[in-house]
């Protein structure tokens, strides 16, 4: 196991950055998520991690060595790609052992670590199975258990399972964090889904634009976003917005005023300013008022009976929003409702720089 560490790395594809001078350290034996939208630079950061991208700058270690010269076989870390990349003609015990084949271990020594990954990842039993015959939860264990039997440094992790459906991206999300929780192997995860990085992660980091934005546990980013892109992109169903502004030591939204004095450091801001209000769908609920908080009034436009909720959309003076009703209670559409917002699920960003001002 080993710590990796990026100081200031950059990548650069001519006069283009793809990754903007980024520092992060990633401790031993934790599992970091690299999040964001397609083309915000990590699978970019994790194939510099791999060495199947050249460094343009800034200094990336493994452990307490630097290691930006060196080819990936010499990394010590193994990589699961997104597309499985086993062989076909092989059984699934030789694609499992494929990288030891030139190692200096003895076979007997080989037989032992690919029948542990198998027995580790339930394979014990497809062992002299062709890939043809497995389901692609099956293949991507395969892939994973290829990656084991080296008994890496760390684990690199790309989209690996951006192809399954949806019950087994379910499945084995469960399966790869138990299997961290099992080996306490380093591990370096990128997907663009933000359900896997909430459920899976030790510390989520969320990029943007070949940059970092954030970095916490799935709480930390749940709960305190620094800015409106991160609470939008971390929560499903994604925080709505609607534009409000500061006025008088008051605060207003789509026209409605909210109860209460203003922090001090957000009524130092009064003066007309305008803000954006975000408000989780979970917190703003159909129905009676929340006592001290906010209530406001909209037009339904669509409801997605869930079973145990109900999803439903809303018109708020011109702002599209979500809020969330009993299972049992499903409005109609075009009917007219209200919805509140408790005090302390407010969340304040500046109308500018979009940077998170604080919750009220």
């Amino acid at each position: 196991m080993a710590t990796i560490e990026l100081q200031g790395l950059v990548k650069s594809y001519g006069k283009t950055k793809a990754v903007h001078g980024i520092d992060l350290t990633i401790a031993d034996g934790e599992f970091v998520v690299l999040v964001g939208p397609s083309g915000c630079g990590k699978s970019t950061t994790l194939r510099m991690i791999a060495g199947l991208e050249d460094i343009s700058g800034g200094t990336l270690k493994i452990g307490d060595e630097v290691v930006n010269e060196r080819e990936p076989k010499q990394r010590n870390i193994a990589m699961v790609f997104q597309n499985y990349a086993i062989y076909p003609h092989m059984s699934v015990a030789r694609n499992i052992g494929f990288g030891l084949y030139t190692s200096k271990l003895s076979k007997a020594e080989k037989d032992k670590r690919i029948l542990d990954a198998a027995r580790i990842l339930g394979l014990e039993p497809l062992l002299e199975r062709r890939p043809a015959a497995l389901s692609g939860g099956q293949r991507q264990r395969v892939a994973i258990g290829r990656a084991m039997v080296r008994d890496p440094a760390a684990f690199l992790f790309d989209e690996p399972l951006s192809n399954l459906d949806a019950q087994l991206r379910a499945q084995m999300r469960i399966e790869i964090k138990r299997l961290h929780q099992r080996l306490g192997t380093t591990i370096v995860y990128v997907t663009h889904d933000q359900i896997e990085a909430m459920t899976m992660a030790d510390r989520i980091v969320v990029m943007r634009d070949g940059r970092i934005l954030q970095v916490g546990t799935p709480t930390d980013l749940y709960e305190n976003p620094v800015d409106i892109f991160t609470a939008r992109f971390i929560g499903s169903p994604s925080m709505n917005l609607m534009p409000g502004k500061l006025a008088d030591g008051g605060l207003t939204v789509a026209g409605v005023a909210v109860p209460g004095p203003l922090p001090a450091e957000m009524a130092g801001r009064a003066g007309g300013s305008d803000v954006m209000v975000g408000v989780r769908p979970h917190d703003l609920v159909v129905g009676a008022p929340a006592s001290g908080g906010v209530t406001v009034t909209g037009l339904v436009t669509a409801v997605e009976p869930l079973g145990s909720e109900t999803l439903v959309h809303l018109d708020i003076a011109g702002a599209q929003a979500i809020a969330t009703a009993p299972g049992k209670v499903v409005p109609k559409v075009d009917s007219t409702v209200t919805a509140s917002a408790a005090p302390g699920t407010l969340y304040l960003f500046d109308g500018a720089s979009e940077r998170a001002l604080g919750r009220l």
